[in-house]
């Protein structure tokens, strides 16, 4: 089984949100094909966010694995926390916000619907 190699990107105020963000991709494109548009480790220190945006043509699924956040899906906030899975479905809008110290780190999967 070949190991995959990882590349972390960042990105600043990323969908309007707040401070740096760092995401690791664990496929490639050629990997993920047409179905699949980002599968990817994404750490969100503390004090920062991903803004709200919407998604079209895809939905996003965020798995956290550690820290706690307020996660904002259409016009409704929630906290979640570490083994909290959340659905942006195709057409919503969502983002999320580090809460406390620690940095917020989630997996992050996009499915392409169309």
């Amino acid at each position: 089984m070949p190991i995959i190699e990882k590349k972390t990107v960042s990105a600043m105020n990323k969908a309007g949100g707040k401070g740096e963000i760092f995401i690791t991709h664990l496929l490639t494109p050629a990997e993920m094909g047409d179905k699949c548009a980002m599968f990817a480790k994404v750490r969100i220190p503390a004090g920062a966010s991903l803004g709200v945006h919407k998604h079209t043509g895809n939905t996003e699924t965020y798995h956290i694995l550690q820290g706690t956040a307020l996660y904002t899906d259409n016009d409704k906030t929630y906290p979640v926390k570490a083994g909290d899975t959340t659905f942006c479905a195709d057409g919503d809008t969502h983002g999320i916000e580090t809460l406390g110290e620690e940095d917020l780190i989630f997996i992050a999967l996009i499915i392409n619907t169309k």
